[in-house]
């Protein structure tokens, strides 16, 4: 079955107050076009679960978030993505801040279809104190260890960005790490990716190791080509992350940057980060 669908589609998937899982890590292949798509359809009180970079600034400047689920939010080589903290200090987004190993064993509940994974992580932190709704566990066996009950983070749809693509919705990354994307996917009602070049399933097959086809075609509702769609973030072996955009991104004001990048379409966009 051809999964291949645009842009417009899958930000038309999107509705107000939905819980939206990005692919990624920080300022790592993220589904950046997905993301301006967003930004730009006026969607808001949007709950974001990621491993955050400049998709959460984004999409938190431009008004389209409630509250964030997360445990960092990180430009990488800018320790701080500066829209974010802006929205954190000035109390305009809410924030559900877990250990990065409980983000992954509550992605990992979900897709399991589990209502809770028991954790030892966040025990004897903060975590517990700032997220007073999280409950701990002790195990029935003979060594009545306490453990930390991370719920299940469901997720009415994903968006991940991958390096080759399938038009049956096949995906493979050809970079260093897999992130978790196939959680995101598994943990979501509904799921996208997008990808820098969608080819043939023998090209796709052959394009790697078995191990790095990280989604397949049960996993994912939709695929959308978007060649230099993670920018400016890194899609590595594609390109490497665009340091001097970021840095014009962290220090350009919100009003100014979306002006000159955002308020056209995605080709308006990549025209305008040409190089």
């Amino acid at each position: 079955m051809d999964r291949v669908v645009s842009i417009e589609d899958v930000a038309g998937e999107i509705r107000d107050g939905m819980t939206v899982g990005i692919g990624g890590w920080g300022s790592r292949r993220k589904p950046m076009a997905l993301v301006r798509a967003i930004a730009r359809s006026g969607r808001k009180d949007l709950t974001l679960v990621t491993y955050g970079g400049p998709d959460v600034g984004v999409l938190v400047a431009a008004g389209c978030v409630r509250r964030v689920v997360t445990g960092f939010v990180s430009l990488d080589s800018i320790p701080l993505e500066p829209h974010f903290r802006r929205a954190r200090s000035a109390g305009t987004v809410l924030l559900t801040e877990y250990d990065e190993g409980m983000l992954y064993w509550g992605l990992l509940a979900a897709a399991n279809r589990l209502p809770f994974l028991p954790i030892r992580a966040g025990l004897g932190s903060d975590v517990l104190r700032v997220n007073p709704e999280l409950r701990t566990v002790r195990s029935p066996y003979a060594d009545g260890t306490e453990l930390v009950a991370m719920p299940a983070i469901t997720l009415d749809v994903a968006i991940v960005h991958l390096n080759r693509a399938d038009a049956h919705g096949n995906g493979r990354y050809l970079g260093p790490d897999p992130y978790f994307d196939d959680l995101f996917c598994l943990a979501a009602k509904r799921r996208f990716v997008t990808c820098e070049r969608i080819v043939s399933t023998a090209a796709l097959i052959e394009s790697g190791p078995p191990q790095t086809l990280l989604v397949n075609r049960s996993m994912v509702d939709g695929v959308v080509e978007t060649p230099h769609g993670a920018h400016f973030t890194s899609c590595v072996p594609d390109y490497d992350r665009d340091e001097a955009f970021q840095r014009e991104y962290a220090t350009t004001d919100w009003e100014t940057f979306r002006t000159r990048y955002l308020d056209g379409d995605e080709a308006g966009y990549q025209k305008a980060v040409a190089r």
